[in-house]
């Protein structure tokens, strides 16, 4: 493919690319010479599993792999010790060696989901990291000052406002530059929050007299919520290895404009194809519920298969269209604090009623449905699990256990 589209289907879903004249260039090399790009992605295994805000640069990964690029997941055991600082008000608690393998090992099973797995190389950081000495790991801090480390806003507001850092969080940045470096990495992908991070290794394959590479920057996807950035934590997540029927339920509850976004960084629909859909959501030629529901069968078939797809679309129309419930229900996740949790809590807990009593006078004049069946007992417990929840004539949420 000329270097040209290339870029075209590249540029897709970025937010920078530093440099774009750069990128050209390397793309009109590796055709001219017929050699492939090494682009690079790297992935702390600080938990077991991925969910969809992971999956924005697999996704771009992927591309570059169909336009016949070589593609490296790095896993990063020797840098997850330590803990990336990034955005974070204080030092991380480091996650033992033995976690840190636990989780890399469920992180190649879920990404090749995604990537091919014949054209991915995987590796390690530990493989240069954890055999650097320490003279060489003073050359590498040596190529740095405590200057240029503070003007990392993360580590400047903490330094401002008296919050420790600790040694180990400056060196981060320069290993997982590093790594660049051992890859000798053409094109490195990374969202807008490691900006940092990755500039540093273009510095420091400068440093060490390599052509620096260029950085391909995405946008980090914003949850469920469609206002922060997609979080486990937050409960605002689609997980990737979530039931169809859940994961197709979550993927329907966005709101018109983040499934835009979510159609650009995730689904798999051409350059051509999106500009068509944009341009037919913006005519009405496209119903915004219909491109919905294309966005939520694509994402359960590419990880289900696609009979699990095709019953998680029936179950979500027989719940949603037959009984006429609202096209969006609101998402939350609960942490259920045993097998079974008592509905007025949960009713009060998940922000549906005041108070538990609210919830049981509602529940006593028979206004309360659960997966549209009335209930009138006070008393009723639900098994962890996922609920839709109505309260009254236009209260409704969608509360899943966590």
């Amino acid at each position: 493919m000329k270097p040209v589209k290339q870029l075209e289907i590249i540029k897709r879903g970025t937010v920078e690319i530093l440099l774009e004249k750069e990128l050209l260039l390397k793309l009109e090399e590796s055709h001219t010479e017929d050699r492939p790009l090494r682009i690079k992605a790297g992935f702390d295994p600080t938990a077991p599993d991925i969910h969809l805000g992971h999956t924005v640069l697999l996704e771009k990964m992927r591309q570059f792999q169909e336009l016949g690029h070589e593609v490296t997941f790095l896993i990063g055991d020797f840098t997850g010790m330590i803990g990336d600082p990034t955005g974070k008000s204080e030092t991380r608690k480091p996650l033992t060696r033995e976690d840190i393998l636990k989780n890399a090992e469920t992180y190649k099973d879920q990404v090749f989901k995604i990537l091919d797995p014949h054209k991915t190389q995987v590796r390690f950081n530990s493989e240069w990291l954890g055999t650097m000495t320490a003279v060489e790991l003073i050359k590498l801090e040596a190529t740095q000052t405590v200057a240029r480390m503070l003007e990392r806003e993360d580590f400047k507001q903490r330094f401002l406002n008296q919050s420790p850092i600790g040694i180990h969080e400056f060196i981060y940045p320069l290993l997982q530059g590093y790594d660049s470096v051992a890859l000798q990495a053409d094109v490195e992908l990374g969202g807008t929050d490691q900006k940092f991070n990755l500039l540093m290794g273009r510095e420091l394959q400068k440093e060490y007299g390599h052509d620096p590479q260029v950085l391909v920057i995405t946008p980090l996807l914003e949850g469920l919520d469609g206002v922060k950035k997609m979080s486990k934590s937050l409960g605002n997540y689609v997980g990737i290895f979530d039931p169809p029927q859940e994961m197709y339920g979550r993927l329907m509850s966005i709101t018109d404009e983040l499934m835009v976004k979510y159609y650009e960084l995730l689904s798999h629909i051409t350059v051509e194809e999106l500009r068509s859909l944009k341009d037919g959501l913006k005519s009405g030629a496209m119903h915004p519920k219909k491109a919905k529901e294309n966005l939520a069968f694509e994402i359960v078939e590419r990880y289900w298969g696609n009979m699990p797809a095709v019953h998680a679309k029936e179950e979500f129309n027989r719940i949603f269209k037959e009984k006429r419930m609202p096209d969006e229900i609101v998402v939350f996740e609960l942490e259920w604090e045993a097998e079974e949790m008592w509905l007025p809590k949960i009713m009060k807990l998940s922000g549906l009623t005041q108070s538990t009593a609210e919830a049981i006078r509602l529940i006593g004049q028979g206004a309360v449905k659960v997966n549209e069946v009335r209930t009138d007992d006070p008393d009723k417990k639900l098994i962890k699990g996922s609920y839709i929840i109505k309260a009254g004539k236009r209260r409704f949420l969608n509360v899943i256990a966590r």
